[in-house]
């Protein structure tokens, strides 16, 4: 028998599979190095209880690229999960389920302490509450420990999740928090444990923490948030640099050393973002919820979102052909 006709046509189909193998590997290669990056603001408080683990979970489970969430240190150095320096008495209950009337600062409070307060719904007599208001109650949550969600995390096998952490340092009030190079270093120490070096980054409107971590942690992605508070301070947030020394925000951060811009969503223009994009920087910003705007600044060719509403983004993005983040499916 003549086996010389199947032995070519395995040897063609041999060549087409590597050729399509060529092929993908170099569209791939051509593909940016990062895509869209879509962040769930405080693990998306719009639908869950901010800074939480439930949060953090349920924005894993309908699929983000980032869980954005705040750092801060209590009175025995443990780094845990939250928006403000001192316990928000719209969010949070003493031991006995009675909303709080005072704002202990969390750097007063050891973490044995601090975890006896209870988190995972709004006050509804206070105004806070009117903001979310499709926010599903979670009760019993407590403010987690950075370990504690990247623990919780590992845990669920969300390997592809990465994570926005920002530096709640305050120039203007240093007495709320540590020292930002002693903040920092105890930040570092934590994902360094963790083995998140790699899957991190650090923002801040304290850019004097985000040019110790590039000191500290090269390899670390820091991303320059800005308002027009910050800015407008003659410099004591931004490392001494002017916005009036500077024909845009973008070359201001260009200036600073950073690579990633997050601008409240209001203060940036479709010109802006372009420019910023000219100069290399990515445009990631916040706090993006109306589905008007997400539309607005996706159509401009943004980098990213953050969102108390990562639902909202990951359905615009899907009506327009965007690739979406894989969500997390229980085993």
């Amino acid at each position: 028998m003549n086996h010389r006709p199947a032995l070519f046509a395995r040897r063609t189909s041999a060549l087409r599979l590597a050729a399509s193998a060529a092929v993908l590997a170099f569209a791939c290669l051509a593909l940016p190095a990062t895509a869209f990056d879509l962040q769930a603001h405080r693990g998306g408080r719009g639908l869950r209880p901010e800074n939480t683990l439930a949060a953090f979970e349920n924005a894993l489970r309908l699929g983000v690229d980032t869980l954005e969430m705040d750092a801060a240190i209590t009175a025995d150095g443990v780094v845990v999960v939250s928006h403000d320096p001192a316990l928000n008495p719209a969010i949070t209950r003493d031991a006995e389920g009675r909303w709080l009337r005072d704002r202990p600062l969390i750097r007063s409070l050891t973490l044995a302490e601090l975890q006896t307060y209870r988190l995972g719904r709004i006050d509804p007599a206070n105004a806070y509450a009117r903001s979310f208001p499709n926010q599903i109650a979670q009760d019993n949550e407590r403010i987690p420990t950075l370990a504690e969600v990247f623990a919780r995390v590992a845990s669920l096998g969300a390997e592809h999740v990465r994570f926005d952490i920002e530096t709640k340092v305050f120039p203007d009030h240093p007495e709320w928090t540590l020292d930002p190079e002693t903040f920092t270093r105890k930040l570092l120490d934590v994902i360094r444990a963790a083995g998140m070096t790699r899957r991190v980054m650090i923002q801040s409107f304290d850019w004097r923490t985000l040019a110790l971590v590039q000191q500290l942690e090269p390899g670390m992605d820091t991303v320059y948030l800005s308002s027009r508070a910050n800015l407008d301070t003659g410099g004591l947030w931004t490392l001494g640099l002017q916005a009036g020394a500077f024909a845009s925000t973008g070359q201001m951060v260009k200036a600073a050393g950073g690579t990633i811009w997050a601008p409240t969503f209001t203060t940036l223009g479709e010109a802006d973002l372009k420019a910023a994009q000219q100069l290399g920087l990515k445009v990631v910003p916040w706090t993006v919820n109306e589905p008007r705007d997400i539309e607005r600044l996706l159509g401009w060719g943004v980098d990213g979102l953050i969102s108390d509403y990562p639902d909202r983004v990951r359905a615009a993005m899907q009506s327009r052909g965007m690739a979406l983040p894989a969500p997390w499916v229980p085993r």
